[in-house]
């Protein structure tokens, strides 16, 4: 069974830095495309980022593009997310994803608030 279990959310000042982490199991991690999509109050999923199979080639959201970065451990079957410059609006929770599929854990919530 595929399980994608993610952490790291909190209550965070603007301008902070979070960490996200996304252990996956029931697949094979190592060949799989993974994204972080967002889902903020009253509205749709967003994507956010997406990371090659081997690591390379991140791609971000003209919204996230130079405060977050995505990164990948194919050896622990675990996915991040580094988030600084936190802002009001990236409040969410936050999901990661294989490939274009739609979320399956419970998401970890982010609130970026003074």
């Amino acid at each position: 069974e595929v399980q994608l279990v993610e952490s790291g959310g909190g209550l965070v000042q603007p301008g902070g830095s979070l960490r996200l982490s996304c252990a996956a199991s029931g697949f094979t991690f190592s060949t799989y495309y993974m994204n972080w999509v967002r889902q903020a109050p009253g509205k749709g999923l967003e994507w956010v980022s997406g990371i090659t199979s081997g690591g390379g080639t991140p791609s971000y959201s003209d919204s996230v593009k130079g405060r977050f970065t995505i990164s990948r451990d194919n050896a622990k079957n675990t996915l991040y997310l580094q988030m600084n410059s936190l802002k009001p609006e990236d409040t969410a929770v936050y999901y990661c994803t294989q490939r274009s599929n739609p979320p399956r854990g419970q998401g970890t919530q982010v609130t970026v608030s003074s």
